[in-house]
This record gives C-alpha cells, structure tokens and sequence, in this order.
C-alpha cells in the first residue's frame, strides 16, 4: 500500500498529514508506529487523518494518532495544520471550515495573515469528565510523586489535561513528573502534563509531556488548558501568550461556559509517498 502525505509542523509540533478521502488508507497500530518512527519512518508526534464528515453540518472528520498508535479525540496544533492542509490541496475553499472529532465539532477560521484560529470548544472540569478518579471537582488536586507532594490544575479540553505551576520552566522535572503523572491511576485515560511558569497576568511559558509522544515543542490544547487554568486562578487575564519551545500562541477565554479560542501559525514542510 502506497500512501501520500504531508509533513507538516505548528511551532516545532509535527504531523503527518494524510488525505484519506481521494485514496484509501487503513492503517492499523503498527503501521502508524512506523510511519512516527523518524529512524525508520517519516517522523512525527502525531498522525492526522482528513475524512469525509460524518454530520450533516460539518465539511470534513478529523481524526488523530499519537506516535505510539493510540487514537486520541484533540490536538489543537494538529487542528490548525488540518485547516491548512485542507485549503493547500483545495479540499474546500471555505475560510471557515467544521470538522467532525471524537470529541465534538471543532470550527476552523483561516486569517487574513495566515494564521489559523481554531475554537477549541468548552473545558470541562468535572472529574468524570476529565477522566480524573478524585470524589468532587476542585480548584486544585495533590498527588504525590516521587516522593513529592504536587499540585496540579486538571481540566478537559476534549482531552485531559494536567497544570503544574513551576518556578522557573528550564529546570522543570518535565520527563521525570511527566512520565509518572501522565500513566497515574488517577487518570483512567492517561493526562498531558503541563508545567506553566506564570511571567505576568497577560504571559506564561510552558512544557508539555503529552501522553503518547513524551515532552513535544508545543501543543495547542495544552496551552489551551493552562490558559484557562491560570484564569481559573486568577493569575491571567482573559487573554494569554502562551511561550512553548517551538513558538507562541494566543489563547482567549471568556469564563466558564465560554469556548477557549487559539491563534496560531501552521506550516507545510514537504509532501511525499510511503510504502507500507
């Protein structure tokens, strides 16, 4: 089976992009191991498969795979590369695109200066929800981790998310606390792990250890859920810079009951074909 793709990135997070409405693709865990393998595959955090919708009202059904195989329902830097993706190889023309996603409907708007600004949709803070196996939701929750006690913020953006606020963001135990939280019972699904370092009430610089894929250069529904836990705490304004390793982005939330909105840049690296 041939398959062609794109290789595309959002600040340094990179996908592999596959048009799975104009060729037939069905790939199974193994396969999607080696295409994220960058030793003896393409390479990437993330695959992300373009389908023809599933409801009446959207244009296309979004589907995402983490390097290890394992389907997940959200990825907002893979959402803004999905968008480009699709206007690049004229799927649509539409500057306002509706997708279909395991987690509900997304909506995409491609800006005037390239950008893409995806509404992420509402968070979701209730435990069952999250999934997070803690009696009744709170503000904050502690766990302890290797032998530490830690704090952490927990909320869904269509995926579960954890908010750790460190001290300074270079030293943070990334892949140490990363590692233990994002596989700890407490969270059936397993977590992505953020640790925020707040700059000022309009900033914040932030790592991810996603589930899946290990520490990335950026993701966008976890800069999503930091700005909204940071919120949450009142230490941020309605609008945040979010600083991740591969670049920034900006993230704009009204409140509870409100969508998070993200804006940010998505780029096409090069395209190519795959034997598998």
């Amino acid at each position: 089976m041939r398959i062609h793709f794109t290789k595309m990135q959002g600040l340094g997070n990179d996908f592999v992009v596959i048009d799975a409405i104009n060729q037939s693709v069905r790939l199974d865990a193994r396969q999607i191991r080696f295409i994220a393998d960058r030793h003896f595959g393409v390479g990437c955090d993330q695959l992300l498969l373009v389908e023809s919708p599933v409801s009446e009202n959207a244009d296309f059904k979004y589907r995402i795979f983490n390097a290890d195989g394992s389907e997940v329902a959200q990825c907002g830097n893979g959402a803004r590369c999905f968008a480009r993706f699709v206007l690049d190889q004229s799927l649509t023309s539409k500057r306002s695109i509706v997708v279909d996603t395991d987690a509900g409907q997304l909506v995409l708007n491609a800006n005037e200066d390239g950008d893409i600004t995806v509404n992420m949709g509402v968070p979701r803070f209730e435990p069952k929800q999250i999934p997070l196996l803690m009696p009744e939701e709170a503000l904050v929750y502690t766990v302890f981790l290797n032998g530490d006690q830690v704090t952490f913020s927990a909320l869904s953006m269509g995926n579960p998310h954890a908010i750790i606020c460190v001290e300074d963001i270079e030293t943070a135990p990334v892949s140490a606390l990363g590692k233990v939280l994002e596989s700890h019972p407490l969270f059936p699904e397993r977590v992505n792990v953020g640790f925020m370092k707040i700059m000022d009430r309009q900033s914040v610089k932030l790592r991810v250890y996603e589930r899946g894929a290990a520490e990335t250069l950026a993701c966008g529904s976890g800069a999503c859920a930091a700005a909204v836990a940071g919120i949450e705490r009142g230490a941020l304004e309605r609008v945040v810079s979010v600083q991740l390793p591969g670049g920034s982005l900006k993230i704009a939330w009204q409140g509870r009951g409100h969508s998070v909105y993200m804006t940010g840049p998505a780029v096409s690296v090069y395209e190519g074909q795959i034997e598998l």
